[in-house]
């Protein structure tokens, strides 16, 4: 079995003392290719020193995260998000996207950072990993709004409702990002995937964040994608061979991987 992580952070300093062993230990366990979103200037040498010495199976992306835009950084990021995207090494803009749950008062900048990268995106005909936590209903009714031929993407651990995901699939370009909270006893996003099917989902750990269970509150690690995949099969009562098949399939089309 072939998996994608299509979201990980693995040059957090979290792997500082074990970095190269833990992508080994993915590539051992199936996970082959692993997508790496950026997060603001500070990580993308980090970022691209993991890809450079994994060259077949680390691939970044570019972009600059909610919480870290600030109208004090807004021009000097920006500006290097269009820098980096110009070299065309870049596999997807992200993580972009509206972040509602640290602060607020940053929304209006957030907006102005999330539709300059997306128009970005489009111009370079690249897929867009987007980031919601608690700001789905703004960030799709701006996707609504920008939505063209030239765009398409990922609602990053998206864990909304049916109608949720079906304003998702609406869009006609994007899949539902399905990681660790998928596993979690009471979040109900099993009930909602169960309706979905899986032509409209890829997977993603978001490591170092949200591990799956049984490791929730652990450092979460690329090579617990089958634990997510496990319980997808589970939920859609299929084999984890179909999943591994299907969601690869699909993390390929949305990436041209």
């Amino acid at each position: 079995m072939k998996f994608i992580d299509t979201h990980s952070h693995l040059y957090s300093s979290q792997f500082d003392d074990d970095r190269t062993q833990v992508v080994n230990n993915a590539i051992a366990n199936g996970v082959s290719t692993i997508l790496l979103p950026n997060i603001s200037s500070k990580y993308t040498k980090g970022m691209l020193a993991l890809c450079a010495e994994f060259p077949n199976n680390c691939y970044p992306m570019m972009g600059l995260h909610p919480c870290d835009v600030s109208e004090e950084n807004y021009k000097y990021e920006i500006a290097h998000v269009e820098e980096e995207l110009e070299t065309g090494k870049y596999t997807a803009v992200g993580e972009i996207g509206l972040d509602l749950h640290w602060d607020k008062s940053t929304l209006e900048i957030q907006k102005k950072a999330f539709i300059h990268q997306v128009k970005l995106a489009k111009k370079y005909k690249l897929p867009i990993a987007i980031h919601v936590r608690e700001s789905f209903a703004e960030a799709i009714e701006l996707i609504e709004k920008l939505n063209d031929e030239n765009l398409r993407g990922v609602f990053h651990c998206f864990t909304g409702n049916i109608e949720d995901a079906q304003r998702v699939i609406n869009l006609g370009g994007f899949y539902l990002g399905i990681g660790g909270v998928l596993t979690f006893k009471n979040s109900g996003l099993d009930k909602t995937i169960s309706e979905v099917d899986l032509q409209h989902l890829i997977l993603e750990t978001d490591a170092p964040y949200l591990a799956p269970t049984p490791f929730r509150g652990k450092r979460n690690e690329s090579k617990y994608i089958i634990n997510i995949a496990e319980k997808l099969a589970d939920v859609h009562k299929i084999s984890i061979e179909k999943v591994a098949e299907i969601t690869t399939e699909n993390a390929k089309k949305l990436f041209r991987l």
